[in-house]
């Protein structure tokens, strides 16, 4: 689970004197990944404060986070509908919804944050939550790409700044990526391995590397797929076909590709490349760049590499 957490070098800061145990969670992003992890923190009784720009994003993450729990139901309560009815009014009595981040903040062990990913915004946002939080709350960023450190930057209490990485959907997908930078305590470190734990998650310690090691191993994968594609030498269709049933894997790299966004592919290698401008594994790919330019950008808008009813 964590076998080169040894080498995640972190400091001892002063003002992280004791592990947080952390119940109150305020996480910013109505979207899906952040109604995901709010409906996996208030199933497993932590006091959940929803924040989003509107009231209409947020009745609209409600009533998803209902749906699946719905969904959930079905199987876990399938012989006692009552009991299951039961349990969804629970975890939805864990969740409290506000467009005030500012309000919301002064009560949370943790403030986790799954918006738009852009540098620029994130920063934004920690630098003002930064003078409203409680000393000892901690602050995470749900991105999939962007550096934590960086994110970090904006405040003053890096040492109790780490990433927590979830994979969509957050109910059904049980790893989540623990970040820490140089400058996360080991206080804080600790405490975000078990709240992952706390949540059913299975945790996994990642240095603060580009795309940490599941989107790092990915997108070049996805990448290398297309590249092979541009050069003639397989079909989408064998080359998903080929991945799928020689090596195992539950979908092709396309249909992946498709599933994921193929703007958030755009996102992730664009970042990559002009960090690391040299690296192969970090090229351009013009279908990528056409398919984005057009629209197509997988399951979502109905066409990407495949089209969809």
């Amino acid at each position: 689970m964590s076998f080169f957490s040894h080498q995640i070098r972190r400091s001892f800061s002063s003002s992280a004197v004791r592990r947080v145990v952390i119940k109150n969670v305020t996480i910013i992003g109505g979207g899906q990944m952040g109604a995901g992890i709010a409906q996996v923190a208030a199933s497993t009784g932590h006091s959940v404060t929803l924040v989003d720009t509107s009231e209409d994003i947020l009745k609209k993450s409600v009533k998803g986070i209902e749906g699946s729990l719905k969904r959930v139901v079905k199987k876990k309560f399938a012989d006692k509908p009552e009991a299951g009815e039961e349990f969804i009014q629970k975890v939805l009595q864990n969740v409290s919804t506000s467009t005030d981040p500012a309000a919301a903040v002064p009560t949370s062990d943790l403030v986790l944050e799954a918006i738009v990913e852009n540098l620029n915004v994130k920063q934004d946002l920690f630098g003002r939550l930064d003078k409203l939080a409680p000393k000892h709350s901690i602050f995470a960023s749900n991105t999939s790409s962007l550096p934590i450190t960086d994110i970090a930057s904006s405040t003053s209490r890096q040492d109790r700044f780490g990433g927590l990485h979830f994979f969509n959907p957050v109910p059904m997908m049980k790893l989540v990526e623990v970040i820490a930078t140089s400058a996360t305590s080991q206080e804080t470190f600790d405490s975000l391995l078990n709240f992952s734990k706390a949540l059913g998650k299975t945790p996994v310690s990642c240095k603060d590397t580009p795309g940490f090691i599941v989107n790092r191993l990915l997108v070049p994968y996805m990448m290398e797929a297309l590249r092979l594609h541009e050069r003639g030498h397989g079909s989408k269709e064998d080359i998903d076909i080929a991945m799928k049933l020689g090596a195992g894997y539950p979908m092709g790299p396309f249909e992946l590709s498709d599933y994921v966004g193929l703007d958030t592919m755009k996102f992730i290698i664009d970042g990559w490349s002009e960090k690391d401008p040299d690296n192969p594994i970090f090229a351009q790919s013009e279908l990528l760049n056409k398919l984005v330019a057009e629209g197509k950008l997988g399951k979502k808008t109905g066409e990407g590499f495949y089209k969809y009813k």
